[in-house]
């Protein structure tokens, strides 16, 4: 069944000041593959501290911000953990494929937090809200 419900039309060119924080956070994500990790910290903190407030439109950029960093701590975490865990077997030579796949998957979830950002982005610029912030693809 498809969905008719309403959502309200996007905020007015008034608005945009509202939109400017959470395209100053899509923006320290992207800033994160220069600085090795330290802006999206910046970035989860300003939408964290500014979603209660906002209005739907911008809540809803807020929610796809904290999701896409919480997602990637995790992914970061269990290619890490896989990581270690490889290095430790890599004595006994099975640890090197299970590094190489660790590798493979910590490289995928860089790729999956660059692309989120960068869509989540393209729609703040649009002055659109996300559609489906609690998603965990796109």
């Amino acid at each position: 069944m498809t969905d008719h419900t309403q959502l309200p039309p996007p905020p007015a060119a008034g608005a945009a000041d509202e939109r400017t924080l959470p395209i100053v956070a899509y923006a320290l994500y992207l800033g994160g593959m220069v600085t090795g990790g330290l802006t999206p910290i910046i970035g989860v903190i300003i939408a964290h501290a500014g979603k209660d407030n906002a209005s739907w439109f911008v809540r809803s950029h807020y929610q796809f911000l904290i999701r896409t960093f919480w997602i990637t701590v995790l992914g970061l975490l269990v290619g890490g953990a896989a990581m270690g865990v490889g290095a430790i077997l890599s004595i006994i030579l099975i640890g090197i494929p299970i590094m190489a796949l660790a590798g493979l998957f910590l490289a995928l979830v860089g790729i999956w937090f660059v692309v989120r950002s960068v869509v989540g982005l393209v729609y703040a610029v649009q002055n659109q809200p996300y559609p489906k912030p609690e998603t965990w693809l796109l």
